[in-house]
């Protein structure tokens, strides 16, 4: 089934500051219920690196060139990093230990988390580099979650191609899981279901932002339709191109696009920068986005160069987003507040 309209987001990596505020924003909207402490629907995870679940990007999923379904298999509850326990009784009452002490589901001293290595990316000083990277259900055009579920219970909604799961006809099987080359779907160990990501919307219903891309101080979470021409959305993906999908190769037509990061030019051991090097490499964005990278991070040098030149550019109008929320979810615009 297609759905009438596609409802997307656009991340522009350039202005995520690495806060989380979209995390917590999301976690204490919808995954305060029991069973859901350690799931994290939107995550912010530093790269270079593992991700979340830990190393998510060599478990498989998704579709191959032929149209079957890639072999995969399902993360489990510490390669997502579950909610840890703290001693805080003995700690704080009972004087039986001097400083608190993480503990996993097991009682066991934790070896994961959801963002265990942020903050310390790769390369070698002086050229270290990372750069945050916000990641949630890409509400996939050809979801593989879906096509996995013997059920019938994960759907695409006709009117804005969000992606749900029904939790009254799930029963826990967690193939879903396992399709998902993305690995953005959990398991709820006491209500034994899947979980996942459901793009806030009731609140899109009331027309009202998703909860993430509201809160998100640096301004950098686009949310509207991918055939509506005048937004924000259709001209970053579709006119501009500047938008692009993570590992189109996984074969699902993701729905989330990421603005590549631009990178600061390597320097020598004497620190003279060399302009022809980026200290991010071309060929791990390339591996993320595509072949089409550096002719994405050319465009946004030129624009950047001309807006500092003082010349006309809609383009980096766009990303900078001058008027708050009405540049960004043009749709979603409503305070949640007023309703």
């Amino acid at each position: 089934m297609r759905p009438k309209r596609q409802l997307a987001m656009v991340f522009d990596l350039n202005k995520c500051l690495g806060c989380h505020t979209c995390a917590i924003a999301c976690k204490t909207q919808w995954t305060r219920e029991e069973g859901m402490e350690g799931m994290w629907w939107t995550v912010v995870n530093t790269l270079p690196g593992q991700g979340t679940p830990k190393g998510w990007e060599g478990m498989g999923g998704g579709f191959a060139p032929d149209g079957r379904q890639r072999p995969s298999r399902i993360p489990g509850r510490e390669e997502f990093g579950d909610a840890w326990q703290f001693n805080q009784k003995e700690v704080l009452f009972e004087g039986t230990a001097s400083h608190l002490e993480p503990r996993n589901f097991k009682g066991e001293k934790p070896s994961w988390g959801p963002n265990w290595d942020e903050d310390e990316g790769a390369g070698e000083y002086p050229n270290s580099h990372f750069f945050y990277f916000p990641r949630l259900c890409n509400h996939c055009t050809h979801p593989a979650c879906l096509e996995a579920c013997p059920r019938g219970a994960i759907y695409k909604r006709e009117q804005d191609g969000i992606v749900l799961i029904d939790d009254q006809q799930c029963k826990g099987y967690r193939f879903c899981m396992e399709a998902c080359p993305y690995k953005r779907i959990y398991y709820n160990h006491v209500q034994l279901v899947s979980q996942k990501c459901i793009f806030c919307f009731p609140r899109i219903d009331q027309g009202v932002a998703p909860a993430c891309a509201r809160q998100c101080p640096g301004r950098m979470r686009f949310v509207g339709y991918l055939d509506d021409e005048r937004g924000p959305i259709h001209k970053l993906v579709h006119q501009w191109k500047v938008a692009l999908p993570l590992h189109a190769e996984f074969g699902t037509g993701p729905n989330v696009f990421y603005v590549p990061p631009l990178s600061p030019p390597q320097v020598s051991a004497t620190g003279k920068p060399d302009p022809s090097k980026p200290r991010i490499p071309l060929e791990y964005l390339e591996g993320l986005f595509g072949p089409r990278v550096r002719e994405v991070l050319g465009v946004l040098e030129a624009e950047r160069a001309k807006k500092a030149r003082g010349e006309a550019s809609e383009l980096m109008d766009t990303l900078i987003v001058y008027r708050w929320p009405d540049d960004i979810f043009p749709d979603f615009r409503k305070d949640p507040a007023t309703l």
